[in-house]
């Protein structure tokens, strides 16, 4: 019996150690158990599994990208009605607080029409290094679907919506240096040419694939714009600054007193556009990432110091701070970190955010006062100026270890402002703001000229003195007879 269970055993001992030789699986007459039917199946259903959770990952991804981008949409749309036209309509006076917040409310009408119509493609469809194609015309193509050119995982069509915000709100800017002396009808007029032959060459330069300051998709020139440094804010600064010069001065100014007839307006406007400019720069990462919440904290931390920056200025210079003085200051430096937001951390915010307060404090109190020009609501002194400081400076303090926004072409991150090591991007972000600067004043003083010719760009004496609430719409800001 002993003997019986000893071969037994090393039978066993045999035909285990055979098994796990390499060549067994190919013996004849022997099973491989990995490449049996039950074993296959089991092998695709686990691939079909993966392959399925992969894609409910991306398209929750998809969903919560496109769900903050919406509310982006929304919060930048904010940011003109109410937001500029609380804090315009309060820094005018009285009889002109009406006309001035209709002109931020027409042009949220006026230009969504354009750019469903052409805008759009003149801005980000594929054409040239100056402007858009028609690709896009009457939005055609822009549907449900990504468009990986620009947004690999929002619908196209929100990645429009959310550009119409921009292309609404700038032209609405300048509307601040000629307040209370332009023609509504010539406004229009002025507005709809300008979005089309200013905004739309430099949205599609900076932004536009192919464009000639794009950074990411084939620039000649790679200028770095988060948010609109360039393409909303020195675009509308500039050219508010030549519309104050072309129309000349308000009737009295600056010898008669024209200060706001309700700061408290315009501080419930800035406070607006301090929550809609999270919309506007952390919507910029295009997506609910990490990005967008560096994009987020820049923006507020840049703001903050901005509002230190003006005040402390302020208080230096005149013993007191003034809440017009503290609004602007947010304003300006939100204006400032909008090119950068993207680009830059937190520390560098607020150094981006103290120097454009303190410069665009001297701009309006010093520059203006010395070179007399009447830009009745700062829009150059904040817009134009910040819009400048805030460019060049994303040139000193973008890091790839914010963005790693440059690549080689084996996919090696590169430097990307001064401080990682790459001093020419400062060039490439002078040769954007100059850029920039020429072509805003350059057209938008030959389309002045047009529109002064064809119907006229400013309103009556008559008119001015009556107040443009009154002249021009037939009704009044306020009835204090009720």
């Amino acid at each position: 019996m002993h003997k019986t269970l000893s071969w037994t055993l090393l039978g066993l001992f045999f035909l285990s150690a055979l098994t796990m030789t390499p060549g067994f699986a190919q013996v004849p007459g022997r099973t491989d158990t990995s490449s049996s039917p039950h074993a296959g199946s089991s092998s695709l259903q686990a691939q079909a599994r993966e392959a399925r959770l992969e894609q409910q990952l991306a398209e929750a991804k998809s969903s919560g990208d496109n769900a903050w981008m919406l509310v982006s949409s929304a919060l930048v749309l904010m940011m003109t009605g109410p937001g500029l036209a609380l804090f315009y309509g309060g820094l005018v006076r009285k009889k002109n607080v009406l006309a001035t917040m209709m002109q931020s409310f027409a042009l949220m009408a006026v230009i969504t029409v354009v750019w469903a119509l052409f805008g759009y493609s003149l801005c980000f469809g594929t054409g040239n290094r100056f402007f858009g194609g028609l690709d896009y015309l009457f939005l055609r193509g822009v549907g449900p679907l990504p468009n990986p050119d620009y947004a690999a995982t929002i619908p196209h069509q929100t990645f429009m919506l959310f550009q119409l915000m921009f292309a609404i709100i700038t032209p609405a800017l300048i509307t601040g240096a000629f307040a209370e002396r332009m023609k509504f009808s010539a406004m229009l007029v002025f507005m709809i040419l300008w979005s089309i032959f200013v905004y739309a060459p430099v949205a599609h330069m900076v932004w536009g694939k192919g464009g000639l300051l794009n950074a990411t998709l084939g620039g000649v020139f790679p200028t770095l714009d988060f948010a609109g440094g360039t393409v909303v804010h020195i675009t509308s600064g500039v050219s508010a600054l030549v519309c104050a010069l072309y129309l000349g001065k308000r009737l009295g100014y600056p010898k008669q007193p024209m200060p706001p007839h309700r700061v408290v307006l315009s501080f419930i406007g800035a406070c607006l556009l301090w929550v809609g400019w999270f919309g506007f720069n952390a919507g910029s990462a295009l997506g609910a990432s990490s990005l967008a919440t560096s994009a987020f904290v820049a923006t507020h931390f840049a703001a903050a110091a901005a509002v230190v920056g003006w005040a402390g200025a302020e208080w230096l210079q005149n013993g007191k701070p003034s809440a017009l003085g503290a609004i602007s200051g947010a304003v300006a430096g939100l204006v400032a970190i909008t090119p950068a937001a993207g680009f830059v951390g937190p520390m560098s915010a607020l150094a981006i955010g103290v120097v454009a307060g303190v410069c665009c404090y001297l701009m309006v109190t010093g520059v203006k006062a010395r070179f007399r020009y009447d830009d009745s609501l700062d829009a150059f002194g904040v817009h134009g100026a910040g819009g400048t400081i805030g460019a060049i400076l994303t040139g000193v303090f973008a890091t790839k270890v914010i963005n790693p926004v440059f690549r080689d072409a084996q996919g090696n991150v590169l430097n990307v402002g001064l401080i990682d090591g790459n001093p020419r991007q400062i060039l490439n972000q002078f040769i954007g703001v100059a850029s920039a600067w020429a072509l805003a004043a350059v057209v938008t003083l030959l389309l002045l000229k047009l529109v002064d010719w064809l119907i006229g760009l400013r309103v009556a004496e008559e008119q001015e003195i009556q107040g443009l609430d009154l002249s021009a719409h037939g009704e009044e800001g306020y009835n204090l007879e009720t």
